[in-house]
């Protein structure tokens, strides 16, 4: 049997464990939550090192992306220098892949995205394959990197601000202290409120709202049915979004006894199943493995 563990700064709280049948082969899936401490996750990962199939980081990127161009968090080297012998992925490999996908889904066979729809996306820095998808489909795409990263109230219109923006500042935001950009630990559980109020406009103005769901979850008000594009999703989570409001849940990833793990979890699997070192994986590899495992958007609707 394979075992994929995911290793998250976020709160142990969300910790699962599940087993699967893949093409044929067994898998044991489990996510071990640090609470948001950095020298335990480094010392987790320590530990798994040579034990397991694949390791995929949680609850951090390794890279933040401004089109092509990407640049690396600090915090987020030293978890993978920690991690010697075995594969260890963030997802991000995956999320240009199945996220752009995701999107595709949705505009050819539901009415969900028709021209012109109005789009909340949280961050484009962490997902810009999802932005460029939505940009495509014709959204009109409002980014909150400024917002919900920064606490800057500055909304971004166009891709090619994001771009621009992106170039200037992630070269000083990757060396900042991750806690300070992205709720970690218990965070994760819990809302800023006052920030619910002051951002609430945003989240109220738009018919999708669309990213990490950490972050969606952080500054999330009362909604009227909007559309949630996100991953990551536990029962709990549902319950949440429900009693909010929202609409419908659609996630990139596929649901596992009843949540949907991360991207990065998915693609420790696709590595396992490859057997390559995860950076000589070209994108159309990870399509053409897609396919043979179905995998498509899990699509809930919950009013």
């Amino acid at each position: 049997m394979k075992k994929i563990v995911s290793v998250s700064l976020g709160s142990s709280t969300r910790d699962h464990k599940v087993q699967v049948e893949l093409l044929g082969e067994q898998f044991e899936i489990s996510r071990l939550g640090t609470d948001g401490d950095l020298k335990k996750a480094i010392g987790v990962l320590k530990d798994l090192d040579g034990k397991v199939d694949a390791i995929g980081l949680g609850g951090i990127d390794i890279y933040l992306y401004a089109g092509k161009k990407r640049y690396a968090i600090k915090d987020a080297l030293k978890l993978v220098r920690a991690v010697q012998e075995t594969p260890v992925v963030d997802g991000s490999g995956l999320k240009n892949t199945l996220e752009r996908q995701t999107i595709a889904y949705l505009k050819e066979n539901t009415g969900l995205l028709p021209p012109g729809t109005p789009v909340l996306m949280v961050s484009g820095v962490d997902r810009f394959g999802m932005a460029e998808a939505l940009v495509e489909a014709g959204c009109n795409v409002t980014f909150g990197d400024m917002i919900f990263a920064l606490g800057i109230p500055y909304p971004i219109r166009s891709l090619s601000s994001l771009e621009k923006l992106a170039r200037i500042l992630l070269p000083i935001i990757v060396r900042l202290p991750f806690k300070m950009l992205y709720p970690t630990g218990t965070k994760q559980e819990s809302a800023d409120e006052s920030k619910v109020n002051k951002y609430s406009s945003y989240y109220q103005n738009a018919r999708v709202i669309a990213g990490d769901f950490h972050l969606i979850r952080r500054y999330l008000p009362s909604l009227t049915g909007q559309v949630i594009i996100t991953n990551t999703t536990t029962p709990k989570d549902v319950e949440f979004l429900t009693k909010k409001g929202a609409g419908y849940l659609i996630t990139s990833t596929p649901e596992f006894e009843g949540r949907s793990f991360g991207t990065n979890v998915i693609e420790g699997v696709l590595v396992s199943i490859l057997k390559k070192p995860w950076e000589q994986i070209k994108p159309e590899e990870y399509t053409k493995l897609l396919e043979e495992l179905h995998f498509t958007p899990r699509f809930k609707q919950l009013h």
